[in-house]
């Protein structure tokens, strides 16, 4: 036997992803492995790819790749652009930036909005550099909805505004991996051409599936693509999906968690699944600003429903704090990425979570900040309480179950 202690209780996994995953989800998940060219398979893979049309708000095809996020990006790009298209891209942040390096690996042309990583997707800025492209030579315009490494969230609607106002023919790419099921987001209404998606995040799955919600406009362009692709042709998707199968071996078994994952989300109410984000959001930063730490997101404009990235004073490491949190309470928090590496840590509230999920979680963190020796002010996390507190007021926040 291991001398190693067992830890009692639940693992708080508080990242923004992979998020827990509801026993449902997993028990759904844990089936038999079927025949993915049998009847069984065509009845599950026709009415998800049906079904999943709600999350992303769209009457148009959704495309789901056996991938990670990542795939769904290049998924996007190489369907509809050609070698040497020029794109706009908007630093948010640790993910856009990767983003930026895979359209250059690629051989697109991506311009590079710089910023902080404080704030979204600014549209003034896209704005001024929309205007200028008189000659149109911007094919696609690619925006983080939200963007983990640094808490932010980005305009969507206001960016496609700017877009129809200038009548710029750009397409417009949105990555929603960590907004998908957690923020609200309208594909069709919102203009969107390509919104890209991940399983791990608001879809509370295993990672695994990458998605690719495309317009009519998208369709069209990715017949004149000049890249060539195998694995991620849409052409050889929609072909496939028509009669509820794939070129190539799917998840089968994910796409049976998926089945269930979205009737969670219509049961519990998409508004309400919105509003819980919203909330928790908001007692985490509540719980930020009473320890006397600072946000990273600089603007409440762009704050995040899904994370929130906290600054630790100079000269206290982030990662060891998240080490000693880990240690004494069993909670792993976000690590800092990229620039902000070591100087932040992030509190994930996405995914299946509740009022007391959060509240622990916090009571963590408020524990470690004292063992870490990191200065703080006491009671954020009864901050948090009051809030959420004063919230369970309001009868539309009442459990379903508890009507």
């Amino acid at each position: 036997m291991s001398n190693k202690p067992r830890s009692p209780g639940r693992h708080f996994l508080q990242i923004p992803g992979p998020t827990p995953i509801p026993e449902r989800v997993l028990r759904a998940i844990d089936m038999p492995v079927i025949d993915h060219r049998g009847p069984e398979f065509q009845k599950l893979s026709k009415r998800v790819l049906e079904k999943v049309k709600t999350v992303f708000q769209t009457k148009n095809p959704v495309i789901i790749f056996p991938s990670s996020g990542t795939g769904g990006w290049e998924a996007a790009l190489v369907n509809t652009l050609s070698p040497g298209d020029r794109v706009l891209m908007f630093e948010t942040g640790q993910f856009a930036t990767l983003w930026n390096v895979m359209a250059k690996s690629l051989g697109l042309k991506p311009e590079f909005i710089e910023s902080d990583w404080r704030i979204g997707a600014d549209p003034a800025q896209i704005k001024e550099r929309l205007k200028a492209d008189k000659n149109h030579e911007i094919k696609a315009v690619c925006v983080v909805h939200n963007e983990t490494a640094s808490g932010t969230t980005s305009p969507v609607q206001e960016i496609r505004q700017v877009l129809d106002e200038l009548k710029h023919p750009a397409l417009f790419f949105v990555d929603a991996i960590s907004s998908l099921g957690s923020i609200d987001l309208k594909h069709d209404e919102w203009g969107i051409d390509v919104t890209i998606a991940g399983s791990q995040k608001g879809l509370m799955l295993p990672p695994g599936l990458g998605f690719n919600a495309i317009s009519q406009k998208a369709l069209e362009a990715s017949k004149k693509s000049g890249f060539a692709k195998s694995y991620w042709s849409w052409a050889d998707m929609l072909n496939a999906n028509t009669s509820g199968f794939f070129p190539y071996t799917p998840a089968t078994n994910l796409l049976y968690g998926l089945d269930v994952a979205l009737d969670m989300l219509e049961e519990e109410g998409y508004d309400r699944v919105f509003a819980r984000h919203k909330r928790h959001a908001e007692a985490t930063r509540r719980a930020v600003t009473a320890w006397g730490l600072e946000v990273l997101c600089k603007d409440p404009k762009y704050y995040s429903p899904v994370v929130t990235s906290v600054l630790l004073p100079p000269g206290h490491d982030a990662d060891a704090f998240r080490a000693t949190v880990l240690e004494h309470f069993d909670m792993s928090l976000g690590t800092g990425l990229g620039r902000v590496a070591g100087k932040v840590f992030r509190i994930g509230h996405v995914g299946d979570t509740n009022d007391l999920t959060i509240l622990g979680a916090l009571s963590g963190v408020e524990m470690g900040l004292e063992l870490a020796g990191i200065p703080h002010k006491k009671g954020g996390a009864q901050a948090a309480l009051n809030y959420l507190a004063e919230q369970a007021r309001n009868p539309s926040h009442k459990l379903v179950a508890a009507e």
